[in-house]
Protein backbone atom coordinates (compact mmCIF):
# COMPACT_ATOMS: atom_id res chain seq x y z
CA UNK A 1 0.00 0.00 0.00
CA UNK A 2 1.20 3.15 -1.05
CA UNK A 3 0.37 6.72 -0.59
CA UNK A 4 2.81 9.69 -1.04
CA UNK A 5 5.78 8.60 1.04
CA UNK A 6 3.73 6.98 4.07
CA UNK A 7 3.42 3.48 3.39
CA UNK A 8 1.61 0.28 5.61
CA UNK A 9 3.28 -2.77 4.47
CA UNK A 10 4.00 -6.54 6.66
CA UNK A 11 5.62 -6.83 10.14
CA UNK A 12 9.50 -8.24 8.47
CA UNK A 13 12.04 -9.63 10.66
CA UNK A 14 14.58 -6.85 10.39
CA UNK A 15 11.58 -4.79 12.46
CA UNK A 16 12.36 -6.43 15.75
CA UNK A 17 13.96 -3.77 17.10
CA UNK A 18 11.10 -0.73 16.53
CA UNK A 19 8.84 -3.48 17.90
CA UNK A 20 11.16 -4.30 20.94
CA UNK A 21 11.41 -0.57 21.60
CA UNK A 22 7.49 0.03 21.09
CA UNK A 23 6.08 -2.83 22.77
CA UNK A 24 8.47 -1.89 25.99
CA UNK A 25 7.43 1.88 26.49
CA UNK A 26 5.91 1.62 29.74
CA UNK A 27 3.90 4.96 29.10
CA UNK A 28 1.81 3.15 25.97
CA UNK A 29 0.92 0.40 28.08
CA UNK A 30 -2.21 2.11 29.14
CA UNK A 31 -3.40 1.55 25.82
CA UNK A 32 -2.17 -1.75 25.14
CA UNK A 33 -3.64 -2.83 28.36
CA UNK A 34 0.21 -4.68 29.09
CA UNK A 35 1.32 -5.51 32.31
CA UNK A 36 4.80 -6.53 31.60
CA UNK A 37 7.61 -6.22 28.96
CA UNK A 38 8.52 -8.50 26.11
CA UNK A 39 11.47 -10.07 25.61
CA UNK A 40 13.30 -9.79 21.76
CA UNK A 41 12.69 -13.58 21.92
CA UNK A 42 9.02 -13.51 22.36
CA UNK A 43 8.82 -10.75 19.33
CA UNK A 44 10.90 -12.81 17.22
CA UNK A 45 8.62 -16.01 17.38
CA UNK A 46 5.51 -13.29 17.20
CA UNK A 47 6.58 -12.05 13.86
CA UNK A 48 8.06 -15.72 12.91
CA UNK A 49 4.33 -16.75 13.28
CA UNK A 50 2.64 -14.18 11.40
CA UNK A 51 0.59 -15.05 8.31
CA UNK A 52 -0.80 -12.05 8.09
CA UNK A 53 -4.57 -14.11 7.37
CA UNK A 54 -6.81 -11.30 9.22
CA UNK A 55 -9.21 -14.46 9.25
CA UNK A 56 -6.78 -16.83 11.13
CA UNK A 57 -5.21 -14.53 13.39
CA UNK A 58 -8.35 -12.17 14.07
CA UNK A 59 -5.46 -9.24 14.00
CA UNK A 60 -3.36 -7.82 11.25
CA UNK A 61 -0.35 -5.82 12.40
CA UNK A 62 1.30 -3.45 9.57
CA UNK A 63 4.45 -1.25 9.59
CA UNK A 64 3.92 2.61 9.14
CA UNK A 65 6.80 3.36 6.88
CA UNK A 66 8.05 6.58 6.03
CA UNK A 67 10.48 8.24 3.42
CA UNK A 68 12.57 9.84 5.67
CA UNK A 69 16.21 11.54 4.88
CA UNK A 70 16.29 9.95 1.61
CA UNK A 71 15.81 6.36 3.40
CA UNK A 72 12.87 4.45 4.18
CA UNK A 73 12.30 4.45 8.37
CA UNK A 74 9.78 2.86 10.37
CA UNK A 75 7.48 5.61 12.01
CA UNK A 76 4.91 3.62 14.11
CA UNK A 77 2.94 0.50 14.02
CA UNK A 78 -0.73 0.24 13.21
CA UNK A 79 -3.76 -2.85 14.00
CA UNK A 80 -6.46 -4.41 13.37
CA UNK A 81 -7.51 -6.84 16.16
CA UNK A 82 -10.69 -8.12 17.51
CA UNK A 83 -11.70 -9.23 14.37
CA UNK A 84 -15.16 -10.46 13.79
CA UNK A 85 -15.96 -12.08 10.33
CA UNK A 86 -19.32 -12.51 11.16
CA UNK A 87 -20.29 -9.39 12.18
CA UNK A 88 -17.41 -7.68 9.54
CA UNK A 89 -15.57 -5.34 12.64
CA UNK A 90 -12.32 -4.61 13.92
CA UNK A 91 -10.66 -2.65 16.41
CA UNK A 92 -8.23 -0.29 15.43
CA UNK A 93 -4.55 0.97 17.45
CA UNK A 94 -2.03 3.25 16.40
CA UNK A 95 1.21 4.33 17.78
CA UNK A 96 3.96 6.49 16.25
CA UNK A 97 7.37 7.45 17.29
CA UNK A 98 7.72 10.28 18.95
CA UNK A 99 10.21 11.59 16.18
CA UNK A 100 7.39 11.33 13.50
CA UNK A 101 4.51 12.68 15.92
CA UNK A 102 2.31 16.20 15.01
CA UNK A 103 3.80 15.53 11.32
CA UNK A 104 0.37 14.19 9.84
CA UNK A 105 1.95 10.49 9.61
CA UNK A 106 -0.75 9.29 12.20
CA UNK A 107 -3.66 10.93 10.09
CA UNK A 108 -2.21 9.28 7.02
CA UNK A 109 -2.04 5.43 8.37
CA UNK A 110 -5.27 5.92 9.57
CA UNK A 111 -6.57 7.04 6.32
CA UNK A 112 -4.65 4.42 4.46
CA UNK A 113 -6.14 1.47 7.25
CA UNK A 114 -9.57 2.51 7.16
CA UNK A 115 -9.47 2.75 3.57
CA UNK A 116 -7.64 -1.22 2.80
CA UNK A 117 -10.20 -2.35 5.84
CA UNK A 118 -13.37 -1.00 3.97
CA UNK A 119 -12.39 -1.92 -0.21
CA UNK A 120 -10.39 -4.64 0.43
CA UNK A 121 -11.31 -6.64 3.45
CA UNK A 122 -15.06 -5.55 3.68
CA UNK A 123 -14.71 -4.37 7.01
CA UNK A 124 -18.14 -2.66 7.96
CA UNK A 125 -17.04 -0.82 11.25
CA UNK A 126 -14.49 -0.32 12.80
CA UNK A 127 -13.95 1.06 16.46
CA UNK A 128 -11.60 1.96 19.23
CA UNK A 129 -11.41 3.13 22.36
CA UNK A 130 -9.45 6.17 23.84
CA UNK A 131 -8.62 7.67 27.53
CA UNK A 132 -10.23 10.98 27.52
CA UNK A 133 -6.62 12.71 28.54
CA UNK A 134 -5.11 11.49 25.30
CA UNK A 135 -5.97 14.44 23.19
CA UNK A 136 -3.92 13.36 20.26
CA UNK A 137 -5.72 10.26 19.31
CA UNK A 138 -9.23 11.61 20.25
CA UNK A 139 -8.36 14.71 17.53
CA UNK A 140 -7.10 11.79 15.36
CA UNK A 141 -10.17 9.36 15.20
CA UNK A 142 -12.64 12.79 15.60
CA UNK A 143 -10.97 13.76 12.09
CA UNK A 144 -11.18 10.91 10.14
CA UNK A 145 -14.62 10.13 10.94
CA UNK A 146 -14.92 8.25 13.96
CA UNK A 147 -18.25 8.81 16.11
CA UNK A 148 -18.37 8.93 19.80
CA UNK A 149 -20.54 6.40 21.21
CA UNK A 150 -19.96 6.67 24.20
CA UNK A 151 -17.97 7.18 28.02
CA UNK A 152 -17.13 4.25 30.07
CA UNK A 153 -16.16 6.03 33.67
CA UNK A 154 -12.95 5.19 35.50
CA UNK A 155 -12.27 2.21 33.27
CA UNK A 156 -8.48 2.40 32.97
CA UNK A 157 -5.98 2.46 35.40
CA UNK A 158 -3.34 4.94 35.02
CA UNK A 159 -0.48 5.46 37.80
CA UNK A 160 -2.71 4.92 40.30
CA UNK A 161 -6.25 6.69 39.50
CA UNK A 162 -8.86 5.76 37.02
CA UNK A 163 -9.07 7.52 34.18
CA UNK A 164 -12.76 7.70 31.76
CA UNK A 165 -12.58 6.07 28.11
CA UNK A 166 -13.96 7.23 25.19
CA UNK A 167 -15.31 4.57 22.71
CA UNK A 168 -15.76 5.79 18.85
CA UNK A 169 -16.80 3.68 15.76
CA UNK A 170 -16.48 4.52 11.89
CA UNK A 171 -19.39 2.54 9.68
CA UNK A 172 -18.57 2.42 6.42
CA UNK A 173 -21.34 3.41 4.53
CA UNK A 174 -19.77 2.78 0.65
Amino acid sequence: MLDENIRLRAVEPEDINTLYELENKMELWVASETLVPFSRFQLKQYIASMNNDIYENKELRLIVEIDHNDQKAVAGIIDLFDFDPFHNRAGVGIIVNKKFQNRGVASKALELLIKYSFQHLGIHQLYCSVITSNKASVKLFENKGFTLMGTRKEWRKVANKYEDEFMYQLINNQ
